[in-house]
């Protein structure tokens, strides 16, 4: 059993986060604290909910870890949640698809674009957004009043003469040097202004150099900073739509029929940037100000809270956590529960579209259950709990991708996804290439003692489902059933063969149909085709990076300068390709042995579409 007092003994009073440990020393739980004593003191001392009490029985021991603040407490405990998923913490899941704007500021004519995923790259991010089409609709407006370009960097290290976009006046051609870096700059720090919340000062900005402009007689740049100033207005009244001004976040926690949901309401600058809702996994007998709590502890980890947070209810130690959020911040957040007004408006729409996500998340969970029923019923496992898909895609063999889908008794697992870049096969054998993604998967799954799915679904027939057999017989897993999905003679849905693998003694896998409205057949089905759609996004994703870049860029000693010369003395890629070996020698730049590799490169090692 615990000692706990000969433990709070040497225990620090600083910030910090602990972690609880049970007998198997696994970690169940993570928590932070403003006095690390004060608090764990807390979990032993007089009557605690059913959950602490449950939680306190399973300690085995407890390590302490002091921080210089507490905004770095909030974020150790986020990571150290994401890394160990306690089970008595509350989870926040499937935050990684948030997209951003991007600005490339180390650039010299930097670009804005379109971002999901990891923040690596140097440049600044804005957002997150709760919508990708938020995001879209921002970006179309800023092309239409900056004209900062959008194209792709092997696009605008390419031209040799401007594209459509200039041609329409959504961007003033950097590429080919039609505007003044210091003009562009301009452009771009205007661009980052509006995005940072600050229109109505950007606004200002431009009417203080319309005027200086007039009165310099420069009557076609204030012209352009009139339609600027129009422009920005414009969105400011729809802005003001929405009746709340400045950055808010709108936070309402929801429980219907055993199911929580957190919806998010984004505005900034007085603009709905979107609602989206979450369904964090949580712990019995937790509370709702403690869920909250756990929930914005983690949400805000990655994100620049605004100065408002307003709730359907004060999280747990809600002071303690707007400090936090604050300190992390650099300006003052508050936490409030609005009682009239528009904003209590904001509280009842952000309410009901929670309540939507919940009912229809019920609904599909109703449906689900239905059909992981009836899967089991049919294969006669007593638990299927972890479905696998594998599938593969590729262009007459080439660039090869396969990916690996899972799907749990609340539906698709899409953090756990992955996809497998194939290499080293013969173009076109699926077999060679389903046995390496199959290899890869469960080889590491071995080695690291890594979660096997019940069931393990491969999309193909007969070879394909041998071939997944002879993997895991190969690396000693066992207890997987393995299950072949192949399409009808027609392709059409309903007319699936499903293909068990061979028998002990030898015999070829059985192939059984099942009626089309079987619901176990649905389930298949659906992870089938999430198999699929996620194969083609990720070999589309794969052929097009190859695609866009040019075939100059792989060549050994020659640079983006050397590019842009080459390009503008031929006129493009394709009077490049004709040139030969002495015409490429007359380049400024290029000497006689540059110039042969340059032609043997593009006419013996580069694909025939390149560029």
């Amino acid at each position: 059993m615990f000692d706990s007092s000969n433990f709070l003994k040497s225990v620090t009073e600083r910030p910090g986060v602990y972690r609880m440990f049970n007998v198997d020393d696994e970690v169940i739980y993570v928590g932070k604290a403003r006095n690390l004593k004060a608090r764990l003191s807390s979990y032993f001392r007089g009557r605690q909910s059913l959950k602490t009490e449950a939680l306190v029985r399973q300690i085995d021991r407890i390590e302490t870890t002091a921080t210089p603040s507490e905004s770095e407490a909030l974020l150790l405990e986020s990571n150290l949640i994401k890394s160990h998923r306690p089970r008595y913490n509350i989870l926040l899941r499937d935050d990684k698809s948030f997209p951003w704007i991007y600005v490339s500021t180390a650039d010299a004519y930097p670009r804005l674009a379109y971002h999901r995923g990891a923040r690596k790259r140097p440049g600044r991010y804005f957002g997150p957004y709760t919508a990708p089409s938020a995001v879209r609709e921002t970006l179309i407006l800023l092309e239409k009043v900056f004209k900062v370009r959008q194209c792709e960097d092997s696009v605008y290290r390419n031209r040799s003469r401007p594209c459509l976009q200039y041609q329409i006046g959504r961007c003033k051609a950097p590429c080919v040097g039609y505007v003044t870096p210091e003009e562009y700059r301009q452009d771009v720090d205007d661009t980052m202004a509006f995005l940072s919340g600050r229109s109505q000062t950007l606004v200002a900005s431009l009417v203080q150099r319309m005027e200086q402009a007039a009165g310099a007689l420069d009557f076609e740049q204030a012209a352009q900073w009139r339609d600027q100033i129009g422009q920005l207005r414009a969105v400011s009244q729809q802005q003001t739509m929405t009746g709340v001004s400045g950055d808010v976040d709108v936070i309402v926690l929801e429980c219907i029929s055993n199911l929580t949901v957190v919806a998010v309401s984004t505005i900034r600058d007085g603009r709905h940037l979107g609602t989206r809702s979450f369904f964090p996994s949580i712990p019995v007998d937790s509370e709702s100000a403690e869920i909250l709590a756990g929930f914005m502890s983690q949400y805000y980890t990655e994100r620049v809270p605004p100065e408002r947070i307003q709730l359907n209810l004060l999280p747990q130690e809600s002071e303690f956590l707007a400090e936090i959020l604050t300190e992390s911040a650099g300006h003052r957040v508050e936490l409030m529960v609005p009682q009239r007004g528009k904003a209590r408006d904001w509280l009842a729409q952000t309410a009901e579209n929670a309540r939507l996500a919940a009912n229809e998340r019920l609904a599909s969970r109703i449906g689900l259950d239905t059909r992981f029923a009836a899967l089991k019923q049919w294969t006669g496992l007593t638990k299927i709990e972890r479905i696998e898909c594998f599938d593969i895609s590729h262009t007459q063999g080439e660039l090869t991708v396969a990916s690996c889908v899972v799907f749990g008794t609340e539906g698709a697992q899409k953090d756990q996804y992955r996809r497998y870049s194939i290499e080293g096969i013969t173009p076109g054998d699926d077999y060679a290439a389903m046995a390496q993604a199959l290899t890869r998967r469960f080889g590491r799954a071995q080695r690291e003692g890594g979660i096997l799915p019940d069931m393990l679904l491969i999309d193909g027939g007969h070879g394909q489902v041998a071939q997944a057999q002879a993997v895991l017989t190969e690396h000693g897993v066992t207890g997987v059933y393995i299950l072949g999905v192949a399409k009808g003679v027609e392709r059409r849905a309903g007319e699936e063969r499903l293909i068990r693998p061979r028998t002990e003694s030898g015999e070829a896998g059985s192939e059984v149909r099942l009626d089309p409205h079987d619901p176990a057949l649905h389930l298949i089905q659906q992870v089938r085709d999430e198999a699929h759609r996620f194969a083609i996004t990720g070999h589309r994703a794969r052929r097009q990076k190859a695609r866009t870049q040019s075939d100059l860029e792989k060549i050994p000693g020659v640079g983006a300068k050397r590019r842009q010369v080459l390009l503008k003395h031929f006129g493009g890629i394709r009077g490049l390709r004709q040139a030969s070996v002495a015409e490429l020698s007359t380049v400024p730049g290029i000497s006689t042995g540059l110039a042969e590799d340059i032609h043997a490169w593009l006419h013996e090692g580069a694909p025939e579409s390149g560029g």
